[in-house]
């Protein structure tokens, strides 16, 4: 697995920028990736230290579809890593994204 394909994008929303005040981000990941690959890939990608890994599995959801009357669609489940970096250690995500 190539270490852009383990990492496929930032998630910036509100409660994932207060936590990277102390040094947590957090990352859209392949649902293949285990914690240490995604570790071995922040590592290398974003040049630091990573403390922790903690991984989710973002379960499907039902939403509107754009061209039925009311019709569902379920969505695909994504998983998600929160990341802890070392002492000091920060990532530019607006210049990485």
């Amino acid at each position: 697995m190539n270490l852009y394909d383990v990492i496929k994008r930032p998630i910036i929303t509100e409660k994932a920028v207060q936590g990277q005040a102390g040094g947590c981000y957090v990352f859209e990941v392949a649902r293949g990736a285990t914690k240490t690959v995604i570790r071995e890939a922040v590592e290398k990608l974003f040049s630091v230290t990573v403390t922790s890994v903690h991984t989710i599995v973002m379960p499907s959801k039902h939403r509107r579809s754009l061209r039925g009357r009311g019709k569902l669609v379920l969505t695909s489940p994504w998983k998600k890593a929160i990341v802890t970096l070392g002492e000091g250690q920060t990532i530019d995500i607006t210049e990485s994204a």
